[in-house]
Parts: structure tokens; C-alpha cells; sequence
């Protein structure tokens, strides 16, 4: 028996965990963490271990395969790329070219293929009607890093192997690994936070992982971080431990802006005690190194934008913006800011409803009704790209119904699931053991400086194809249809430049001059150190200046007025991460769902009495966007007047093919957010804060 030991990376989630892959006879029978790994060193999560599961299942999808009458039938991949592109161009040539709509799910971000050669591909397709897992994510902090650094991918991450006080909104690194941070192992580098003296506080409307063991938790009212944050502010100025660099502007119109946000008010908001708000604001402002980070819980509510801004403007006036063990900028051996531009926000607008574009992506929420509204720019056809929208975006069901009335839909995706089945066309890319890998994006949000190349674990089966090559493919099909010009031969080389080239030539005009051949011979990746202070140079534009007084953020504060103090009795609903979990799409590794249930709808036991329910009992949830039916389990770790339930789940719908998903319980959460629930400065879903009803039955 031939056995060797691969290296490699997991790709499932930000972390990007070095792993060690025993292939024995062309078959992975063992992983385990890698301690070369500079970034990792060691760390897996369960996630990793499962990383066989998606190269053996049966369920997954090896050949494309077309919709007839008949049921799915296979087709060869040029007969596939024909119709597809014939479609698709005949659809446009009828209605208009955004009469083709385009959704990116999460796992494009983790896959070489599709950084390098997806975006290409799309802008053949020439339509404006793009959306993507963004405006249900992060979006509101590439916001405020586009606004105030001036690129939406000028990241400030929180230094927090060097940090002494680390505040934490609506985020779970226990469970993430860090998200908008890449921290792998973020469990290790809490115990050593805390071990050299530091301290973390969480908040949070949940006792999370990250909470239970931080030296402070408190809860906080969904939706109204934002009132905290700017309360923060006003008592740092009012302290006078405002200190921002001299190369910030804005800091006058911020000062006014906040006066009326005492942490008095702000505690009425919230729930959190005026006093421990002025505390946390002096305990922050006077630590010899703090960062203040926001996540999820932060993004996807109503106030996403400001929060994510005033999350940034503390770190900026508090001086822990750019300094050692505050928020800094990672230089990574490939500079992604190069090759993605520097955003745009605004410039054209959603149909229907008239919410902005980001970055050229309108808001994932006004997907259904770009479907299902008449008139000129309707969406008549759909590509979808590793992506699961009808569990994964606000009013699922809605999205479901939407998608049915398609002329024509295609998916590059390996399973049959809740949005593939509806597709004409599925065409499955390669699993990520068969693919070359390199984190372009997650070294640039890494908590150190580190750079890896993996070769591909196992050999891709002659018949499969990469999902660049896919890509590359459709590309090319499309450029083909167009008249010549100098811009065509430019696209049509830069389709058939593999990933390998591209990532090499990236190395060599970094700022290390590494090179793909000098990274293969350090397969465990290497080291280029810890994070440095980079500004002002690395400002985006001329002026090399942050200006904090933004009118997107300013001018939106008075919606924020509309904010009142805690009494309605009401109940708000919020999600939650499992480490087990990755959104909806690893849920047909039967190690990975086994063990005890976690798609309950958490509730504090008070609500439970107050509503005459018990602990195990079935409810209903029901909110303007409708309802479903879920277990509910009693917690004391979840905050009175809300209610949390993990999205990703509701799998087993007809003509779904996940075996082993569709016989997990659990309902799906984005039967109850409501897509007319949004920020309306970025466009962001607000999936946490959403009015609901919970009720016996």
C-alpha cells in the first residue's frame, strides 16, 4: 500500500488551518493539524477532519447534468457550455442584458479558481443585476473601510496577539476562528491574551462561546449596538482621551454628531448600565493597547453601516488605529487590493426598490422581487455560483417561489439542493482536494503575515474540471459572441492564464519579491511576521488622510433617533454559529451533523413562562415573513426578549438530493427575516433584531 503525507490548507472557513493529509492508495484515510503552519500552528477544527467527506460522497455531482422531462440527465461538459451560453445570450438579446441576474455564494471567496477567473467570466454577462453573500455578511465593514481607508478590502484587523484589551460586538471567534479577521486557533490566542494580563469583554444578546469565557460579558438589546458605540465616543471625547493622528480630519463634526448620544440614553436603548458604558469607554481609551471589533451580529441589522464606522472611528481616535496590539493593516506576499478594485457605492440602484449598489453587487434582498416584478429589467434567468440563497437569504421562501418562474437557470455547484434543483444546467466544479490552493483573500485579513502554496492533494479525474476551468470556459464562449477589439484578445488571455500564473506573478511583484517556486519548497507556508504600522502611506488616494465625518454615516444618524427605550415586550430574533456548522452547505457530512441537535430556537426560560411554553415543546415563529415550526429550547444564555435560531438549516424539500442534510431536524431561519428588513445606507439584510412572535403548535 502506497501511503504518503500531503500538505495543504482547509478552505472551509477563514481560518485557513494548515492540515497534514494521510492519502493511502489514493485515499485520504487521516488529517490532522500542521505545526509548521506559521499562522495555524497546529489548530483544526472538526470541520477539517471532514474534508473526505465532500471527496466521497455520493451525493455529490461528477458530470454536469441537464433538467428534462425525464428527471436530470448527464451531459457532456461542450454540450453543457453550448446551451448554457445560447441561453443565456438569447435571454439577453430578447430583454436586455440584466435581464440575467448573477448570485456568489460564501465558498467562492475560499476557492483559487473562482478569485482568479469568476469575476472575468461574470463581466461578460454585462448585466448589473449581481448580487452575492456580501449583503448578508460583511458588507457594512468593506463600507466603512472603502469609506474612511478608501478600499473596500483595507481591512483593519485586530492585532490580538499583541493586545491588552480586546472589546468585542456581535462576534464568536470561538466558533469562527475570527471572520473578517483570520486568527486560526483564536481559543490559544485568547488564553494568552489573558495569561500576559489583558482583558476581553464581549457584547452580545447571547452567552456565546466567546462570552462564557471572556472576563466580561453583557447583553445587548438586538439592533442597537450602534447606540452603545456612539456612547462609547462621547464619553472618550468628553473624557478628553480623544487622541487621533494628525493625518485624520472630521474629528469636529464627529464630536457634535455624538453629543447627544450620552451613555445614559444609550442605556435605555440597550440594556447595558450607563455606568459600566462609561467604564468600558475609559477602560478602552486608557489601555496601553485596545481594539474594538464587530462582526456578524453588528453587520446584519438595521444600523450595520454605522456601527462598523463607529467601531472604526474609536479604534482611530482612541490612537489604537496602526499601533502594535491595536487594529493594523496585514501586508500580504499577494496584495489582493491590486487586482480587485477600490469600490464604488451607489452608482446605480435596484429596480424595484431603489437600494444602492455596492462594489457593482445590488442588495441579495431585492433578489425575489427582481425576479417576480414585471416590467423592463425583470430578471428572466439566473447564474448561480456556489450558492444556496434559499437558505441562506432573508424571505426564503419567497426566493423559492421566484426562482420556479424562470426562463432559464444555471448553477456551478456539486449537489442538487435547495437552489440548484430548479436549475436547467448544473455544472460541478472539482471538490477542494483535487484543487492547487492559496488564500488570496484571508491573508489579507490575517492577525500575522504568512503566505502558503499547496499543490493538490489528490489528482483530478480526467473528465472532471476545476471550477476556474469552468470559468475559463463559459469566458471564453461569451467573449466570442462580442466584435473584435484590443479589450477582446486582453480577455480572452487573461481566461486562459491558469491560477498558478496568476498567484506567481502576484508573488513577484509583492512586497517579499516571493515566487511560486519559492513557496513550493515551504509547503508548511512561511513566516513574514508580525503586523506593522503602515500608515499613512498605505491610505487609498491622493491625500493620504482618513476623514471620519462621512455623510453616508452622519447624514443616517437621525434614523437612529428612532431608536426607543426597552419596554415593547416584543421579542427579537437573532442567529448563531456552531463550529460544526458552515452555513447550509456542510450539512451532508454525517460527522459533522451527529451528536446532540442544534436547530433549536433558543428562548430564556422568563419568555417561556411568561407565554405559558416548556423547554422541548414545538412553536411556531412567525414574523411578517412568515413562519415555521421548531423545537424550542430554554437558555438562560440568551438574553430576555430574544430569541436565537441558527440559519443554514430547512433541507429536505422536494427534488433535493443531500442524503444525509436532508434527515437533519431543523427549520430554516430565512423562512422568518424579512428581505423588506434592511440597512438602508449599505443595503445589508438585517437577519438579527427581527420582530417575531413565538407561540405554542
Amino acid at each position: 500500500m502506497a501511503t504518503t503525507v500531503r500538505r495543504t490548507s482547509c478552505n472551509l472557513c477563514e481560518a485557513i488551518c494548515g492540515v497534514l493529509v494521510t492519502v493511502d492508495d489514493g485515499r485520504v484515510t487521516d488529517i490532522r493539524g500542521d505545526e509548521s503552519d506559521p499562522l495555524s500552528r497546529g489548530h483544526i477544527c472538526p470541520k477539517a477532519v471532514a474534508l473526505p467527506d465532500l471527496q466521497e460522497d455520493p451525493d455529490r455531482l461528477t458530470t454536469p447534468v441537464r433538467r428534462t422531462a425525464d428527471g436530470w440527465q448527464e451531459i457532456g461538459w461542450d454540450a453543457a457550455y453550448e446551451l448554457v451560453v445560447e441561453k443565456l445570450t438569447e435571454i439577453q438579446r430578447e430583454h436586455g442584458r440584466n435581464s440575467v441576474g448573477v448570485y456568489l455564494g460564501n465558498p467562492n471567496v475560499h476557492s483559487l479558481g473562482a478569485l482568479t477567473h469568476l469575476p472575468t467570466m461574470i463581466r461578460q454577462l454585462r448585466t448589473r443585476n449581481r448580487f452575492s453573500a456580501t449583503s448578508i455578511d460583511q458588507l457594512p465593514h468593506m463600507l466603512a473601510s472603502y469609506l474612511l481607508y478608501g478600499h473596500q478590502l483595507m481591512v483593519a484587523v485586530p492585532d490580538i496577539d499583541r493586545t491588552s484589551y480586546l472589546l468585542m460586538l456581535g462576534a464568536n471567534p470561538l466558533a469562527s476562528n475570527g471572520s473578517m479577521m483570520t486568527a486560526p486557533g483564536f481559543g490559544r490566542r485568547l488564553k494568552d491574551l489573558r495569561q500576559r494580563g489583558g482583558r476581553v469583554v464581549v457584547i452580545d444578546p447571547r452567552r456565546t462561546e466567546t462570552a462564557a469565557v471572556a472576563d466580561e460579558h453583557h447583553f445587548v438589546r438586538p439592533g442597537t449596538d450602534a447606540a452603545f458605540l456612539l456612547a462609547l465616543i462621547h464619553q472618550v471625547i468628553a473624557d478628553g482621551h480623544a487622541r487621533p493622528a494628525s493625518y485624520v480630519d472630521g474629528f469636529a463634526a464627529v464630536k457634535a454628531a455624538v453629543v447627544p448620544w450620552t451613555p445614559e440614553r444609550a442605556a435605555a436603548i440597550t440594556g447595558i448600565d450607563a455606568d459600566v458604558i462609561r467604564r468600558i469607554a475609559t477602560e478602552f481609551a486608557t489601555a496601553d493597547r485596545a481594539a474594538c471589533y464587530g462582526r456578524v451580529g453588528v453587520s446584519t441589522q438595521q444600523f450595520g453601516a454605522i456601527c462598523q464606522w463607529a467601531i472604526q472611528v474609536l479604534n482611530i481616535i482612541t490612537g489604537n488605529l496602526d499601533r502594535p496590539g491595536g487594529t493594523m493593516f496585514p501586508r500580504p506576499a499577494v496584495n489582493a487590493l491590486l487586482g480587485l478594485g477600490r469600490g464604488h457605492v451607489g452608482l446605480w440602484k435596484s429596480r424595484v426598490r431603489g437600494l444602492p449598489e455596492f462594489g457593482g453587487e445590488l442588495p441579495v434582498s431585492t433578489m425575489a422581487e427582481e425576479m417576480l416584478t414585471p416590467g423592463d429589467g425583470r430578471i428572466r434567468a439566473m447564474v448561480t455560483v456556489a450558492g444556496n440563497p434559499v437558505l441562506s437569504t432573508p424571505s426564503g421562501r419567497r426566493l423559492d417561489e421566484a426562482l420556479d418562474t424562470l426562463d432559464f437557470m444555471v448553477a456551478v455547484d456539486p449537489y442538487i439542493n435547495e437552489t440548484t434543483r430548479h436549475a436547467d444546467v448544473i455544472l460541478p466544479p472539482a471538490p477542494p482536494l483535487e484543487r492547487d490552493h492559496y488564500d488570496v483573500i484571508f491573508h489579507q485579513l490575517a492577525v500575522r503575515n504568512t503566505a502558503r502554496w499547496n499543490d493538490a492533494v489528490l489528482p483530478k479525474p480526467p473528465e472532471a474540471r476545476h471550477d476556474w476551468e469552468i470559468f475559463r470556459d463559459l469566458g471564453l464562449a461569451l467573449v466570442r459572441r462580442t466584435p473584435w477589439s484590443r479589450r477582446k484578445v486582453e480577455v480572452m488571455a487573461r481566461l486562459r492564464m491558469s491560477p498558478r500564473r496568476i498567484v506567481d506573478l502576484g508573488l513577484r511583484i509583492g512586497p517579499y519579491r516571493l515566487s511560486l517556486r519559492k513557496l513550493r519548497k515551504s509547503p508548511g507556508g512561511v513566516d513574514l511576521g508580525p503586523l506593522q504600522p503602515a500608515l499613512p502611506g498605505a491610505l487609498r488616494g491622493k491625500s493620504k488622510r482618513i476623514d471620519l465625518a462621512q455623510s453616508m454615516i452622519l447624514d443616517d444618524l437621525p434614523r437612529l433617533e428612532s431608536l426607543v427605550a426597552l419596554d415593547d415586550g416584543g421579542l427579537l430574533l437573532i442567529g448563531r454559529r456552531h463550529l460544526r456548522n458552515n452555513n447550509s452547505w456542510m450539512h451532508n457530512s454525517a460527522r459533522l451533523v451527529k451528536g446532540r441537535p442544534r436547530h433549536q430556537l433558543l428562548m430564556n426560560p422568563a419568555d417561556l413562562a411568561e407565554r405559558d411554553l416548556k423547554d422541548g415543546q414545538l412553536v411556531t415563529v412567525a414574523s411578517a415573513a412568515g413562519s415555521v415550526s421548531v423545537e424550542v429550547a430554554a437558555s438562560n444564555d440568551i438574553m430576555p426578549g430574544v430569541v436565537s435560531l441558527p440559519h443554514g438549516f430547512g433541507h429536505g424539500r422536494p427534488g433535493v438530493r443531500l442524503t444525509v442534510a436532508s434527515q437533519v431536524a431543523g427549520a430554516s431561519a430565512n423562512d422568518v427575516t424579512d428581505a423588506g428588513l434592511t440597512d438602508t445606507v449599505a443595503g445589508t439584510a438585517a437577519v438579527n433584531g427581527v420582530p417575531v412572535t413565538v407561540t405554542a403548535g
